[in-house]
């Protein structure tokens, strides 16, 4: 149920300079998602009666990100006044008279959870205080602001590591940036904010300062896990909160009935669905939307992105976007999948086979060396080793069709557009550019010639004159 009392303020207009890209750093993608959609999802997780995001840098594609992944979010322009403490000032100026609690998030900490902040705020709305700041025990605080205790362990400020004495920096506690207050204590202080400061911004920490002069209670609630607060500033933090969350995904299939047989070089994005009794190889990604039956097999060193595998099927050394493959179905290795590629029950895509918007019917086979493009397959048919549908003209693309029990031979080529009748053959080696009808065979008749003699002609001096030589030799003395 809509947790009526609660608003969430999620923090997204910074420009994450340090990622050094052209890209907004919380549109870079993590686990399938861009970063500020695991923040949004875990507000919506909380049910709040209001979400609202602060966007100023790339603006339009920020706020589109945020829509897309939480419709009806408040999308709240920053002004030039720079600073956290002015945008959570706009924010709270959207949600009007609203009085109840305004949690406020950082849209660059992806990996908190509902769990962990259901907690928090059930904890600041027990004990009753102004405001609540989640916190963090760090083996190296370095750079953070430090929680300063009194005697008794209650909360008694926040100290920026630029001002901290020499026994503050020896804390490990630090702020982690998320705060939960109530709406009308932080509507009174966020009026005393100025920008008399070296960086001349809005301090949302400089709340808490006022709030402690002022007499009002302020808690600091540390977390359970340090990573569960760490934030993305660069790509090398990118790349270590992916490998934390993704070892959290593995394992969470893991203990779903999944075998995943080597943790380390498999990665899953959070959307992908996975039955149990499924094994994942090493050296896999699954990308996407992608899904995989029970009994399913995949990998090793296997890419796939949007695709749909069936039960039993096995699929090992390929990469694949878009693809369908039926239950019991064969691809690889060193198969490519293209989109549109339709694979039905107990087929088979064998070794360096490229296929593209095609359909290849029940038990059908196009095994080894093929392109198999804008085409479709009937049942029970066997494609010949190193065919090609020849698919383009040069301005446009037209389909071949090769019906239920065909034999193509090997080293074919398909002229599209032309159909291949049930039952029917090709010999080695044809080119098909007539239709052919059901139960014919098709071959190029062109009379085979040897020209005697042309190697020792024309090739002398080479191992393979020399070896002729010694053939025509030994046979003529054979003769003799």
């Amino acid at each position: 149920m809509t947790d009526e009392k609660l608003a969430i303020v999620v923090l997204a207009a910074g420009q994450g300079t340090r990622m050094k890209s052209a890209l907004p750093k919380l549109l870079h993608p993590l686990a399938g998602a861009p970063i500020v959609a695991h923040v949004l999802a875990t507000a919506r997780a909380l049910d709040a009666a209001r979400v609202l995001a602060v966007v100023r840098h790339e603006r339009d594609l920020v706020a589109a990100a945020v829509e897309a992944e939480l419709p009806g979010t408040v999308i709240v322009d920053q002004d030039d006044v720079p600073g956290t403490g002015r945008a959570v000032e706009l924010a709270l100026d959207a949600l009007g008279d609203f009085d109840g609690e305004v949690l406020v998030l950082n849209g660059d900490v992806p990996l908190l959870n509902a769990d962990t902040l259901a907690g928090f705020l059930a904890q600041h709305r027990g004990t009753g205080v102004a405001a609540s700041v989640l916190s963090a025990h760090y083996a190296d605080p370095s750079g953070y602001g430090r929680i300063v205790r009194s005697g008794d362990g209650a909360f008694d400020r926040i100290v920026e590591q630029k001002d901290a004495s020499e026994a503050e920096l020896a804390l490990d506690e630090i702020n982690a940036g998320i705060y939960a207050f109530g709406a009308g204590a932080l509507r009174d202080q966020l009026a005393n904010l100025t920008t008399d400061n070296a960086q001349g911004e809005k301090y949302l920490t400089d709340v808490i300062g006022l709030l402690r002069a002022a007499g009002s209670e302020v808690e600091a609630l540390p977390v359970s896990e340090p990573w569960l607060v760490a934030g993305i500033n660069d790509r090398a933090q990118l790349a270590e909160t992916a490998a934390r969350l993704n070892a959290l995904i593995v394992r969470g299939w893991q203990l779903n009935g999944v075998t995943i047989e080597d943790p380390a070089t498999t990665w899953i994005d959070l959307a992908v669905r996975i039955e149990p009794d499924v094994t994942i190889r090493p050296g896999t990604q699954l990308k996407g939307a992608t899904a995989i039956a029970t009994g399913a097999v995949v990998g090793p060193d296997t890419t796939l992105v949007d695709c749909e595998i069936g039960a039993n099927a096995e699929v090992k050394r390929t990469d694949a976007t878009l693809a369908v493959i039926g239950e019991g179905a064969s691809v690889g290795p060193f198969a490519y999948l293209r989109p549109g590629t339709v694979l039905d029950a107990s087929g088979k895509i064998g070794t360096f086979v490229e296929t593209k918007n095609a359909r290849i019917g029940r038990g059908s086979k196009v095994p080894h060396l093929s392109y198999i493009g804008d085409t479709e397959i009937g049942v029970e048919s066997n494609v010949g080793a190193g065919s090609i549908t020849a698919n383009y003209d040069g301005v446009n693309k037209h389909r071949t069709s090769i019906g239920s029990h065909v034999r193509t031979g090997s080293h074919g080529v398909f002229v599209a557009p032309v159909t291949i009748g049930d039952g029917a053959y090709t010999g080695a080696g044809t080119v098909v550019r007539k239709d052919v009808p059901a139960g014919a065979l098709a071959i190029n008749v062109a009379p085979q010639r040897n020209i005697e003699g042309w190697v020792e002609q024309h090739r002398s001096g080479t191992a393979a004159a020399e070896a002729a030589a010694a053939a025509r030799e030994a046979r003529e003395t054979d003769v003799d």
